[in-house]
């Protein structure tokens, strides 16, 4: 019998089970793929919002800040990748001023103490390379940058490490409530007892509340694709940068990632969730990267090294779906799209009052260690080419053998993502704990060094099709949107040319970039 089941392991089922974790409880998080973060958590835009977006009278208004405001102290205990880079919403039109101010106001609503509105000089000082046009920008200095997918294994590592339980390939099928109030939750492997269960199904979090109740809220998935190029190239911005707002969402965002790749994205269209994230659609990403270039002119098209499809879990109700249901013991954490990542710690705060409220006797565990070593830190510089060569043919039981040139992982990091709290049988799952495949060749080298790696460390051969990329996903490749771009932009587009002076100016760029940084350090 447990005391909690969450069903979900994302970032919010994760934050839970790791706050809860805490206490004298008995935790199983039920998961139906075959790692953790595996739907909304893995593709997203791992934004750190500052919480001004989402208005006041919204439960995800109020939760988002007190989300951000834990991410400092979370990355110092749990080593997932955590940048304060400040955000700015831009804008060319004058007219967008009021927008903006009431902006402003909904987050000073939200609790935010850090916003200013900035005028065209005071922004280009922070970021010198937005389009020189700009007006007027809302700036919000804490908002930053994280690792969406590695943060969702280090909470559930954490989680694990203190004395809850996780079962990977555990669809759940159906849910009972025994006569006593307690549930039975079944999966298609084994059937589960517990006293409370907490629903952080994601997009599926709408079937799985109808197991025990009447519907009262849907799910519709709603997908944004992305554009990422190479590492080294999130170095022409110090900020993230979004566009004014619209009613499908946040607009078009240029931002380094915490990793120093550029980023351009999402659009935001509702589809299906069976086929949306197995595709791009080589139309709707030359959409975002011209309208990127409304903030950032100079993105060089040929860094682009991988397209890729998040889903948003947007519910009926227009805001996060949290708290009891109908069923006595049985919590929803539904709806939650952006700024769920950025939200998911206080998320995880809410609920655990909540369980406590139902019930739920939370008595301190004075064992509980809030502390997760990292797998791998963030690289400011990289080794040089010979070194790296140097490297590749030492021996798989050598942790200094490289096993991913591109991002330089050795085997050392690789082993070590393979031996903590559960096991990674899959290519993309050390890819999101290590980075090895997330270079510029996407994995063409390290693929099989990867494999050989699993199989000597579990004894067993993984399934190849483990990999997404040999698995049927149809992503819009680096030639395939290079030649749509030479079709769209006509016979006299000189795609050389464009490039050369793009890959110029974006160095250029970056030196100017990192020079206003230095100045404001200097200045604070």
């Amino acid at each position: 019998m447990y005391d909690v089941l969450i069903i979900g392991a994302g970032v919010v089922g994760t934050a839970i089970a790791r706050r809860l974790s805490r206490y004298q409880l008995k935790i199983a998080i039920l998961e139906a793929e075959n790692d953790v973060a595996m739907g909304s958590s893995k593709a997203n835009s791992a934004i750190v919002h500052g919480g001004y977006a989402e208005a006041n009278a919204k439960l995800k208004g109020r939760v988002c800040y007190q989300g951000r405001r834990q991410y400092a102290q979370l990355d110092k205990e749990l080593n997932f990748g955590f940048r304060e880079t400040g955000s700015l919403v831009i804008t060319m039109d004058e007219a967008d001023l009021p927008r903006l101010e009431a902006i402003k106001e909904n987050g000073e609503k939200n609790g935010l103490p850090d916003l200013e509105i900035l005028e065209h000089d005071e922004i280009l000082a922070i970021e010198p390379n937005v389009n020189p046009d700009v007006k007027y920008a809302l700036y919000c200095k804490g908002a930053g940058v994280c690792s969406p997918y590695e943060m969702t294994v280090a909470l559930a590592e954490n989680a694990i490490h203190n004395g809850a339980e996780l079962f990977l390939n555990s669809a759940v099928t159906g849910i009972d409530v025994a006569e006593d109030g307690t549930f039975v939750v079944h999966t298609d492997g084994a059937d589960f007892t517990s006293r409370f269960v907490v629903n952080a199904a994601g997009l599926y979090s709408d079937k799985v509340d109808q197991m025990v109740n009447e519907p009262t809220f849907t799910i519709t998935p709603r997908s944004g694709e992305y554009i990422l190029l190479g590492r080294g190239t999130g170095h022409v911005l110090n900020t993230v940068v979004f566009a004014m707002p619209t009613k499908m969402g946040k607009g078009i965002l240029v931002t380094s990632t915490f990793h120093d790749n550029l980023l351009l994205g999402p659009d935001a269209i509702d589809e299906d969730a069976a086929t949306a994230t197995k595709k791009t659609n080589v139309d709707r990403l030359y959409k975002i990267y011209k309208q990127g270039l409304a903030s950032y002119a100079h993105v060089d098209p040929s860094k682009f090294i991988r397209s890729f499809c998040g889903l948003r879990a947007v519910s009926s109700t227009d805001d996060f779906v949290i708290g009891p249901s109908a069923t006595k013991g049985f919590l929803n954490v539904a709806g939650i799209q952006s700024p769920g990542l950025t939200s998911a710690p206080g998320i995880a705060d809410l609920i655990t009052e909540m369980l406590e409220e139902e019930g739920l006797k939370l008595v301190p565990d004075e064992s509980y260690d809030p502390y997760r070593k990292a797998i791998i830190r963030r690289k400011t510089e990289m080794k040089p080419a010979d070194y790296v060569h140097r490297h590749l043919d030492l021996p798989y039981d050598d942790p200094n053998k490289f096993i991913c040139r591109c991002e330089q992982v050795t085997a050392g990091e690789v082993k070590d993502a393979l031996t903590r709290e559960f096991p990674v049988m899959t290519v993309d799952g050390v890819k999101r704990r290590t980075r090895a495949g997330m270079g510029f060749c996407q994995g063409a080298f390290c693929r099989n060094r990867v494999r050989k790696m699993i199989d000597l460390t579990y004894g067993t051969a993984i399934d190849p099709l483990s990999d997404q990329q040999e698995s049927g996903y149809d992503r819009v490749t680096r030639q395939q949107f290079l030649d749509y771009l030479k079709e769209q932009e006509g016979e006299d587009f000189d795609y050389a040319a464009f490039c050369k002076e793009a890959a110029v100016a974006m160095k250029e760029d970056a030196e100017r970039a990192q020079a206003a940084l230095a100045a404001r350090t200097n200045k604070a």
